[in-house]
């Protein structure tokens, strides 16, 4: 999961104003071979126009998966062979670094790597080293040095082409800036321990008078094996995230939670691409105390039906049944059924959600796309207009703009997301759209308005500025409050607004303890060797809520050195 990465995907999409042959760009992750399958479809296109850094950074996704790239092109295609001999003149073979230690760094994406007919693999570190200063408002947290201390490795493979397999582990020490610790301890129930957003079990550490809420020390690990069990037909299994959408966010399955084990069969034919996804989340909604016993699980069954409508528009279905039962539910098994007559059959005891997202791509330089999610709606309450709590639904619109104004790789975005109250909570921790205390959604749960705004430059090949500028407006819950923001709690205990018709009316977006966010996070990155990043950044927040513990400024400047990690913010 890595949004750069992708970015630089997106690019070739809308510069090529059409979707790629290999892959549903809706559905992430994708596969290397849909990569360079991608890239081969670019450089054969006498119609794409490239400028020197997109050429650049075709080059960096291909070396990036050397072992998918053919070695030779048939002469049927001689303006691919001209452009791949082109593009990286004098190598032998692809991804040849320019210089090997021995057995090491033959390749430029890889530490070590081998390869022959039937086996290849490839292993490399993972660090990401980050310290600096941040100053806040108000005497909590007022200045300290958050910083970042990552240490692990990846290894990845494949046996003949068909069973490929990735594994990565990682330990890890960091202390966050101050509003993630308020995040954290709006979805932590046990307050000696730790947060990180996207991990699973952290530690708490390095408590002091000038960080009373501490860091946090933990394992990241995830791996899985992906299997071609037709030539149409792939079948993953192991611990990771998914992601459906095309923006900065998603609102029906994000990269948010920690990873999980899940299986997905993704069936390709023709224009159609349909995913079947289950999932086991973890409910860590235990009190405190209860930490030495086993997770209640609970299983996630999605499916999403995603279809290219021409050249320039994709529109997609999607639907998520939660459920907790003791053991699996059969019926959620069957891969091309709907959802919400399974979990009517079964009494209506488990959390359905449907959705739709869609894209589309025009005049070279643009790509629309939106989101709806509805959790849970009454068709009569929405035409009323009196704001029922079962109105429970979600919103995205975006828009991408690349080379804007005519600049080349200078790239803008920007996106809205709204959630009403109550929506991905449900009666339990067994059946709320979350995993392991962290929405899997949105991060800001439900209850909230969001504008953002990306902005993209990348000037020369190894240089790239980027921005991220938002403004929030959400709900935050006093104590024994339930307004509708923390999808933790149970939708059963919500609150009754006074002086209304009919019970159960009167709620809107922001109700609470009003909160507005502005955020603004610039980052400068330059690549020193493939994979290899300096990254200078800046985050500048203001918090302005009616609950005094959110009402604060950040300022908070850091360097980091990232080596085969992506880079990762949370934008609260």
């Amino acid at each position: 999961m890595n949004s750069d990465y992708y970015h630089l995907i997106d690019r070739l999409e809308i510069k090529q104003g059409q979707w790629a042959d290999g892959f549903h760009s809706s559905v992430k992750p994708y596969s290397r071979q849909s990569v360079v399958q991608l890239t081969d479809s670019i450089l054969g296109d006498p119609f794409v126009r490239l400028s020197p850094v997109d050429r650049f950074n075709v080059r960096y996704l291909r070396d990036d998966s050397w072992e998918w790239v053919p070695k030779a092109y048939p002469d049927s295609v001689p303006l691919l062979q001209l452009r791949t001999s082109e593009l990286s003149p004098g190598q032998k073979q692809p991804g040849d670094s320019q210089q090997s230690w021995g057995p090491f760094f033959k390749k430029k994406s890889d530490l070590y790597s081998f390869q022959n007919d039937d086996f290849d693999i490839h292993v490399n570190p993972a660090v990401d080293f980050s310290y600096g200063f941040e100053s806040n408002s108000g005497p909590v947290g007022k200045s300290f040095s958050p910083y970042v201390n990552s240490r692990g490795f990846e290894i990845r493979g494949s046996i003949r082409k068909r069973l490929s397999f990735y594994t990565f582990l990682s330990d890890n020490q960091a202390m966050f800036p101050r509003y993630i610790w308020e995040y954290g301890m709006q979805y932590t129930t046990d307050s000696n321990q730790g947060f990180a957003p996207f991990e699973a079990f952290t530690k708490r550490l390095g408590v002091s008078d000038k960080t009373p809420f501490g860091g946090a020390d933990f394992l990241s690990a995830r791996g899985y094996i992906t299997f071609n069990a037709l030539k149409i037909i792939n079948v993953q299994f192991g611990h990771d995230r998914n992601f459906f959408g095309n923006g900065y966010r998603s609102l029906l399955l994000s990269d948010n939670s920690s990873p999980y084990l899940f299986l997905k069969i993704t069936t390709r034919l023709g224009r159609f691409q349909y995913t079947n996804l289950l999932a086991e989340f973890q409910n860590r909604q235990q009190p405190p105390g209860a930490y030495e016993q086993l997770n209640p699980q609970k299983y996630t069954a999605i499916h999403h039906l995603s279809v290219n409508i021409g050249n320039h528009f994709n529109l997609g279905f999607f639907e998520a049944e939660v459920y907790s039962r003791s053991q699996l539910e059969l019926n959620y098994f069957n891969p091309i059924i709907f959802y919400r007559f399974i979990e009517s059959y079964r009494g209506s005891a488990d959390n359905a959600l449907v959705g739709l997202d869609f894209k589309g791509n025009f005049a070279g330089h643009f790509l629309a796309y939106g989101q709806l999610m509805f959790d849970e709606f009454k068709l009569s309450e929405l035409r009323a207009g009196k704001g029922s709590w079962v109105n429970k639904f979600a919103i995205q619109t975006g828009l991408k703009y690349i080379d804007a104004f005519n600049i080349p790789n200078l790239d803008l975005q920007g996106e809205m997301n709204l959630a009403r109250p109550y929506t991905y909570s449900h009666r339990s921790g067994q059946t709320n759209y979350v995993n392991y205390n962290q929405p899997v959604a949105h991060p800001l749960g439900a209850n909230f308005l969001e504008g953002l705004v990306l902005v993209r430059y990348q000037p020369m090949d190894r240089w790239n500025l980027n921005g991220t500028f938002g403004l929030m407006m959400y709900g935050a819950d006093p104590p024994n409050r339930n307004y509708g923001g923390n999808v933790l709690q149970p939708y059963e205990s919500r609150v009754e607004w006074p002086n209304q018709a009919q019970a159960g009316t009167g709620h809107y977006i922001g109700q609470g303890r009003k909160t507005l966010v502005s955020y603004a996070d610039v980052r400068l990155s330059f690549m020193l060797k493939h994979n290899l990043f300096i990254d200078f950044q800046q985050i500048l927040r203001k918090s302005d809520s009616q609950a005094e513990r959110l009402k604060y400024n950040t300022s908070s400047t850091s360097l980091a050195i990232r080596w085969n990690l992506p880079y990762r913010t949370l934008v609260l």
